[in-house]
């Protein structure tokens, strides 16, 4: 894990469904987890460390939880693998001033969005 002075290190997520929610990342993203016990397991080296913890909750930005959000190199790629293994599409993927967006929800109900470069013409 990297540490730098006063920078985000680690994140947390509620998971109702720990062994559905990291099937869906194992599968969709290709991370690995740690298991800490039955109620929480961690991944590392995603671009920021952090885990799950079993709970009756879920992030939603709707709802005010913060958003994370991946970046892909070809979004429609990544649509494809995350609706392929289990994560529901919310908003499909449409411009915004700075590229092209989608967001999903995992498999526990946690709101993620993953971004791109605008498409060229």
């Amino acid at each position: 894990m990297t540490r730098a002075h006063e920078k985000l290190n680690y994140v947390e997520f509620a998971a109702k469904d720990l062994a559905a929610t990291k099937a869906f990342f194992q599968a969709a993203f290709g991370w690995q987890f740690a298991d800490y016990g039955p109620d929480y397991c961690a991944f590392e080296g995603e671009g920021l460390d952090g885990g799950f913890y079993r709970a009756d909750l879920c992030g939603q930005s709707e709802q005010g939880g913060a958003l994370l959000v991946f970046y892909s190199a070809d979004i429609e790629a990544t649509q494809a693998k995350v609706s392929q293994h289990g994560g529901t599409l919310v908003r499909p993927i449409f411009d915004f001033p700075g590229g092209r967006r989608f967001h999903f929800v995992e498999p526990s109900g946690n709101e993620f969005a993953v971004w791109s470069e605008a498409a060229t013409a």
